[in-house]
């Protein structure tokens, strides 16, 4: 004769084995760039950036839309300029080594990678 598990008890079972099996991956960094148009400096960085697009996401902020007033009194005379994750990295141009130091910093804190 075989016994019979309850229903909550083979959910719970369910969603233990799936935890264990699924670890969700880290985002990819986000990269934001600070730009107008035009912006030949920004076009320059953006074909630097290039070979790296897939190590992070790239955002670009219009410093010259209505919402944006704030950056634009910041930045208005230094862009091109780089945050990454919300933290400021580089302006003017794309400082190659810098931005592999940072990604790789931060690829190296996501042991699911």
């Amino acid at each position: 004769m075989f016994h019979l598990r309850p229903l909550h008890r083979i959910k719970m079972l369910a969603s233990q084995a799936t935890k264990k099996h699924y670890t969700p991956r880290k985002e990819k960094p986000l990269l934001t760039l600070f730009t107008k148009n035009p912006c030949p400096l920004c076009d320059e960085a953006k074909e630097v950036l290039a070979p790296y697009m897939d190590r992070f996401v790239l955002e670009q902020v219009d410093i010259t839309l209505p919402e944006n007033t704030a950056w634009y009194d910041r930045y208005k005379h230094d862009i091109p300029v780089f945050h990454l994750n919300g933290q400021f990295l580089m302006m003017h141009r794309v400082n190659i080594k810098k931005l592999e130091r940072y990604l790789s910093k931060l690829e190296q804190e996501d042991p699911f990678k």
